[in-house]
């Protein structure tokens, strides 16, 4: 009823196209289009290797090559290689400006231990253990004191500089005063008391 004329030529079923290599003269295409279901198993990669061993070995060797390029760069300062919290303009400028200051800071553990051993040896003797608790909570003052007077004078540097002064940058230098100075790492670029442009 609502079917095709019975002179109209039937077409064949299920004939699938046959893929011909157009190789043409200017070299555009050298054979035919791989199907989907190839170029997938092509890419797919096993998820366990075959060998564990050297898999396990060159994983090793990556890492360890990762870690010396940081150490190196760690030592020189090349930022190709830096952790993130390290990289940027504004970080690299920072570390230079703490690293060419005498900061208080630095010294932080040294006195806080000292003060440690003193009150250990007077336990009994209640003037001197006063004395350490009030001496401890002006040297914590002093510290806070010089990391924010340390900042507002980053401040005006890196906005005298670059304009503006990145999110991070203050608790990155106050973190970096409190270190002792061969303890720091990237490691100390430029002298005390260098001229920091």
């Amino acid at each position: 009823m609502f079917g095709r004329k019975k002179d109209e030529p039937q077409s064949p079923v299920n004939v699938q196209p046959v893929e011909q290599s157009s190789e043409s003269a200017d070299g555009r295409k050298s054979g035919p289009t791989p199907k989907r279901s190839a170029q997938q198993a092509n890419r797919q990669r096993p998820l366990v290797p075959t060998d564990r061993k050297a898999a396990k070995e060159a994983e090793r060797q990556q890492r360890i090559e990762a870690q010396n390029r940081l150490r190196i760069a760690n030592e020189s300062g090349d930022e190709r290689y830096l952790m993130p919290r390290d990289k940027g303009e504004q970080k690299r400028y920072t570390r230079n400006f703490i690293d060419s200051r005498w900061m208080f800071g630095e010294f932080m553990m040294f006195i806080i231990l000292a003060f440690l051993v003193i009150s250990l040896v007077f336990q009994s003797n209640l003037q001197i253990q006063v004395f350490v608790q009030l001496a401890l909570w002006v040297v914590i003052a002093l510290i806070i004191l010089e990391a924010i007077v340390t900042s507002i004078l980053l401040k005006r540097r890196l906005v005298a500089k670059f304009g503006h002064m990145e999110r991070g940058v203050r608790m990155y230098a106050a973190m970096r005063g409190m270190q002792f100075r061969k303890l720091r790492l990237p490691k100390p670029q430029v002298a005390r008391g260098a001229k920091v442009d």
